[in-house]
């Protein structure tokens, strides 16, 4: 059996930006917070250094950038810590890009729990809440290296403004490069009949490991990775949770106004379904080792085959 490797989306992020420049996307351009180093875009930045703006710790200021960029014709992709890109500028991308629905894309890294020692200053499980309140906003997040990969380069192609969200931590990438993704759609990874486990970003690995568990004790989950928070595959969500009548989320994020939220409110109103929602339960996270604070935080296989066998 090959090794399974572990790559952090953030990596994936700047090596398809340079993949893009370099198969003819012209105009293309990067602009940073004075983070390239983190967020990885200094990978496009040595090769291609004439398209890469270091706008400084002014991400309000970067956002406005990348929205004068766009109008003159230009892909800008406005890079920063999720904290940063969606929170601190928040109202400068509402404004400045999503109310004229310009096409600017986020690339948001060091998100959740898992940004670990850097504590809860920059753990921001907020930014979905964030984002998808924004009229017009795409809003993506990958689970793996290749998704990762192909979410930047859908969002290049896509006419408007885009929020990709990355990841710190390692994660296993578990696609081949025949994987397809689409903008708004999502993926069944596993049949399942009992349970259906919804999952995105570093959780869906989880899922995956956890529905390896619940079959030994005879539990067939249906697992479905919805990298595309907004607009949601409502079609594969309703139809998966009518075949199984249970559904349950999972995502690195505060349950309130992310991928459970949205998971419920499509269901209340199209197909009413019990749902339980695994996430970041409303509080604050702190400083210490990814690994530990995502099991502590319940961000684990181990929680989820947990919540399914009392859900069940």
């Amino acid at each position: 059996m090959a090794e399974v490797k572990n790559i952090a989306t953030r990596d994936s992020y700047g090596n398809a930006l340079k993949e893009l420049a370099e198969s003819g996307a012209e105009n293309l351009v990067v602009l940073d917070a004075d983070l390239s180093a983190a967020t990885k875009t200094g990978i496009f930045k040595k090769a291609f250094p004439e398209r890469h703006f270091n706008c400084g710790i002014a991400e309000g200021n970067m956002m406005c950038v990348a929205a004068g960029f766009a109008t003159m014709g230009l892909v800008p992709f406005a890079s920063s810590f999720a904290m940063f890109a969606a929170g601190r500028a928040f109202e400068q991308v509402r404004n400045s890009i999503g109310y004229p629905h310009l096409n600017v894309k986020i690339g948001a890294t060091h998100a959740g729990i898992s940004v670990g020692e850097d504590g809860a200053s920059h753990q921001c499980c907020e930014d979905f809440a964030l984002m998808r309140s924004i009229p017009g906003m795409v809003v993506i997040c990958p689970a793996d290296d290749v998704e990762a990969r192909q979410a930047v380069k859908a969002a290049y192609k896509y006419e408007g403004p885009v929020y990709l969200r990355f990841g710190r931590l390692a994660v296993p990438v578990f696609h081949d490069e025949n994987y397809k993704f689409e903008i708004g759609k999502g993926e069944v990874i596993k049949e399942g009949s009992d349970v259906t486990i919804i999952a995105n970003g570093l959780m869906v690995a989880e899922a995956i490991e956890a529905g390896k568990e619940l079959e030994k004790e005879g539990i067939n989950a249906e697992i479905i990775n919805i990298a595309t928070i907004k607009p949601l595959d409502e079609e594969l969500i309703v139809a998966s949770a009518k075949k199984t009548g249970k559904v349950i989320t999972v995502e690195e994020h505060n349950i309130i106004g992310g991928l459970g939220e949205a998971v419920c409110s499509l269901l209340s109103e199209k197909c009413p379904t019990p749902v339980k929602r695994i996430g970041v339960n409303d509080e604050f996270g702190h400083s210490g080792p990814a690994r530990d604070l995502l099991k502590q935080f319940g961000l684990s296989a181990e929680n989820i085959v947990k919540v399914t066998k009392e859900f069940l």
